[in-house]
């Protein structure tokens, strides 16, 4: 059994200057102002827009995350409806070939310190988990059967792909306090990285969440 840490990659993203550009282009349209582009004019009006709420124009661009976290998470994931999502399958994916190393992956629950006793307990917990699984696999199970026994701490791949406004939505939900912290351990750093990219953007969630940001390493693939 391989235990390993959540990470994620930018799949796709436009540069910083390109977005602004289409979202400045596309939201002056409504007040027909284009004749007002210049050089400098993005970041401002856009801070302006979004400050009046008027979040519909930055649906115009988009991103495209693969993000590699355990199972649990993903089930919340999935429910924000105005992604697309692209799963590694439980149904197709045979942990027993050389492939995968032979052995299930699973991600370390950080909120326990290694060799604590809850850590221990859940060490052991994936380790049975993985020995039921390989047996039913020996014994003939398919691995759309044997599947049953894997646990929510599975490392699993996931591609999300959801507009501006969406990501904002996501980060809005998925950073704070009263999301599950193995969410926030793997939402936080991607803010932080979009922000890098497109701060006028995420300005905003970035300050409110900035003391907790720090508190967990840049998990890039």
């Amino acid at each position: 059994m391989k235990i390993i840490e959540p990470s994620f990659e930018i799949l796709h993203m436009a540069d910083g200057d390109e977005i602004l550009r289409l979202l400045e282009l596309a939201a002056r349209t409504c007040y027909k102002s284009e004749d007002k582009i210049a050089a400098d004019t993005a970041a401002p009006f856009l801070t302006r827009i979004l400050k009046t709420g008027h979040e519909s124009v930055i649906e115009h661009v988009s991103a495209t995350v693969r993000l590699i976290c355990d199972r649990g998470v993903t089930h919340e994931i999935v429910r924000h409806r105005l992604c697309s999502f692209s799963q590694e399958s439980t149904r197709y994916a045979n942990y027993s070939k050389a492939k995968f190393g032979n052995e299930i992956t699973v991600i370390r629950p950080f909120f326990w310190e290694e060799g604590s006793a809850p850590f221990q307990e859940w060490k052991q917990a994936m380790e049975a988990c993985e020995r039921v699984y390989l047996n039913l696999l020996d014994g003939g199970a398919k691995a759309q059967e044997a599947r049953s026994v894997l646990p929510n701490s599975l490392k699993t791949d996931i591609v999300v792909t959801a507009n501006m406004r969406e990501w904002r939505h996501i980060f809005k939900l998925r950073c704070g306090k009263a999301s599950h912290p193995q969410m926030r351990q793997s939402m936080l750093p991607i803010l932080s990285e979009f922000h890098r990219r497109v701060p006028v953007l995420f300005d905003a969630l970035y300050e409110t969440h900035k003391a907790d940001i720090v508190q967990f390493s840049p998990l890039t693939l």
